[in-house]
């Protein structure tokens, strides 16, 4: 054998690789799946060919010869009963040996990683497979053996990728004979409980169900029903002829590949709009607003966007990506275009400008004044259904809301030109209803008590844990409402929307409580009780105050009487011009530090039993060393109800026990 003999050889061998780690576990799951619904792997199968032929559609405007032979992009389905196979076949941009390992071999994305969490929250994982990036390997939910042979666009080599998903697959050589012209052939080799996908019924019905709108025809063969046409007798009987006709023919097309947003919104059926969601989402909820309209005018562009009714995977990724197709003149163009702004995010769909150049580069994408105007009307528009909906059907409107509410939110502090009118459409949760219902700052504002002049609100880990706060006491006991903000994002926006409808936003932990004005509410006996309070014995709060203040020194910034306190005996707010007690928080969260940079106030209630004691032993001779002690543990007790751990744990646990000691003594 001749060194260049042995060289040939040896490329043309099939070399074995192994799977990264995290897609030999999911390989795994998909191998010994017990998923009730197996269809989807075919839409997945039927998607990633649909995107290869639109990808190669897209190269070919600026290399028109890579698709002189074979112009028109298809799908084709081939079933064969008796070999228990099934193909999926594609004329798009197929593979080199290099882009079949890194696509077939690993997950460069994350989708793996956050697809492995959900499946453990998750009833039924079949319904995840689409949104994590991962839908190739749902072949093996039904296949025990999975080829894909392919050869890229241009090209003069072919390739063989080959595995039976137990943690290896090989790559080798084909030859040009045995592969597609261009393009990519996946097949499968079903498992004997799989064996329904061989046949051309049971395609066909998962065809139409989940796949009958990609924008490429999809053509479905029946080898078994093809060979014994070919093979029919020239002369046959009238009954074999009409038996022939009665039986579907062996090859036909199951979708003609037209775009559903070019049609009439009067002409597609909210089947057809929720298959097509699917297509675009990777998702199997139904969306909770569909939006389809052209516009015409300066600009002419088709919309087809979907609101989902479930929170995507990816919704709070650092990259706040958008995942809307940007087409041209029903050529796509790219899925990675800001379309939206990063607050629209979780909307799915496609917009076809018939005004864009066909061969725009990214980054003219990226600054084009006719995108810029698509964006601006299409997110206007979007506003606009999201308004009419919460107007017409308010529950529909709160299940979006209660899924993309923070992601809304954004908008507030990145979008000051759509503020407004995403500020009327918040919700939110507040004291009027102990936090179980939804108000709105219209809402809000229409209650709002004689004298009162802010909106007031609170921020929180939780709703349950503001509820719980000691600074709501004095606005409970007033009737005033304080709004419940337990999303992080709205520690952030809140600093920048400055009021609405004229009435200033104001932190219930920041600044005086601006609450004298403001009656205390209740029955005869609560007012007699107030009355018999303010007449009877009380802290000197001068005397209370020069005292705190000198013993936790640095500690905080100031110490005052308080009028939001009515049961607990001490709180801590933020000084009247620095940042609110929570945004403080996350700031030295994000920074590493230990406590913010802004030392709080401490504030105390003069009627509090400590309160009151403490003011007495001050007058009398009490020993102002033992006294010490009792301001520290006030001040910790503070910080613990603001959530956060004492200044000093373990001076903190010696005060605690020595007044147990004194207790129990």
């Amino acid at each position: 054998m001749t060194t260049e003999t042995k060289t040939k050889t040896d490329d043309a061998a099939p070399k074995a690789h192994a799977f990264q780690a995290e897609v030999a576990r999911l390989l795994h799951l998909m191998v010994h799946s017990v998923y009730s619904n197996k269809d989807i792997f075919l839409r997945e199968l039927i998607s990633n060919a649909a995107d290869a032929c639109e990808r190669l559609r897209h190269s070919a405007l600026t290399a028109p010869d890579l698709i002189k032979d074979d112009p028109e992009f298809a799908i084709r389905l081939e079933v064969d009963e008796a070999a228990k196979r099934l193909v999926v076949a594609d004329n798009g941009i197929g593979m080199t040996q290099e882009e079949m390992i890194g696509n077939l071999g690993t997950i460069a994305r994350s989708g793996t990683r956050a697809f492995m969490d959900k499946l453990g929250e998750a009833k039924d994982g079949s319904a995840l497979i689409g949104q994590f990036g991962v839908g190739f390997y749902s072949a093996f939910m039904v296949a025990d053996q999975v080829e894909v042979v392919s050869r890229a666009a241009g090209s003069d080599e072919a390739w063989r990728w080959s595995s039976d998903g137990m943690g290896e697959f090989t790559v080798e050589p084909v030859d040009l004979a045995e592969a597609p012209a261009r393009g990519s052939r996946v097949v499968l080799h079903l498992k004997d409980d799989a064996l329904s996908y061989a046949k051309a019924g049971e395609v066909e019905r998962v065809v139409r169900s989940y796949s009958a709108h990609v924008p490429v025809p999809i053509l479905l063969v029946d080898l078994e029903a093809k060979a014994a046409e070919d093979a029919a007798p020239e002369a046959a009987t009238e009954d074999e002829e009409n038996a022939q006709l009665a039986k579907a023919p062996a090859e036909r097309q199951l979708a003609d590949g037209t775009a559903l947003w070019t049609k009439s919104k009067s002409d597609v059926s909210a089947e057809e709009y929720k298959e097509f969601y699917g297509h675009v989402s990777g998702q199997y909820d139904d969306p909770a607003l569909t939006l389809h309209y052209r516009a015409e005018g300066r600009h002419e562009y088709s919309v087809l966007i979907f609101l989902p009714s479930m929170k995507p995977f990816d919704l709070f990724d650092p990259d706040r990506k958008g995942r809307v197709k940007l087409y041209v003149r029903r050529v796509f163009i790219a899925d990675d275009v800001d379309l939206l702004p990063a607050w629209l995010r979780f909307a799915r769909g496609v917009i076809d400008s018939a005004d864009l150049p066909l061969n725009l580069s990214r980054e003219m994408l990226q600054h084009n004044p006719v995108l810029e105007s698509i964006r601006k009307g299409v997110t206007n528009r979007i506003l606009s259904e999201l308004q009419k909906l919460s107007d017409n059907d308010p529950e529909t409107f709160l299940k979006i809301w209660e899924n993309f509410g923070p992601v809304l939110k954004e908008g507030i502090y990145e979008d000051f030109e759509r503020k407004d009118k995403l500020l009327a459409l918040a919700r939110f949760r507040s004291s009027k209803d102990k936090g179980e219902g939804w108000r709105t700052l219209a809402d809000y504002v229409a209650d709002m008590k004689e004298n009162q002049t802010q909106i007031f609100y609170a921020t929180g880990s939780s709703v349950e844990a503001i509820a719980s706060s000691p600074h709501l006491e004095g606005f409970r006991a007033r009737g005033v409402e304080v709004l419940y903000l337990a999303d992080p994002v709205d520690a952030f926006w809140v600093q920048m929307a400055q009021g609405f409808e004229g009435k200033p936003f104001q932190s219930v932990t920041q600044g005086a409580a601006a609450l004298d004005a403001i009656p205390v509410e209740g029955d005869a006996d609560t007012e007699d009780k107030a009355k018999d309070s303010d007449a009877g014995e009380k802290a000197d709060i001068g005397l209370v105050t020069a005292f705190l203040k000198e013993t936790l020194g640095e500690s905080v910034s100031d110490v005052r009487s308080s009028s939001r306190l009515s049961e607990s005996p001490v709180c801590l707010v933020a000084p009247e011009h620095g940042p609110d007690r929570q945004l403080e928080k996350l700031m030295a969260r994000q920074t590493g530090a230990a406590s913010g940079a802004f030392a709080p106030v401490l504030e105390f209630n003069p009627s509090h039993a400590l309160v009151e004691g403490l003011s007495r032993r001050l007058s009398g001779d009490g020993d102002k060393g033992k006294l010490a002690d009792m301001a520290w543990l006030l001040f910790d007790q503070a910080r613990i109800l603001d959530g956060d751990a004492p200044s000093d744990t373990a001076a903190f646990a010696r005060r605690l026990g020595e007044v147990m000691r004194k207790g129990l003594v």
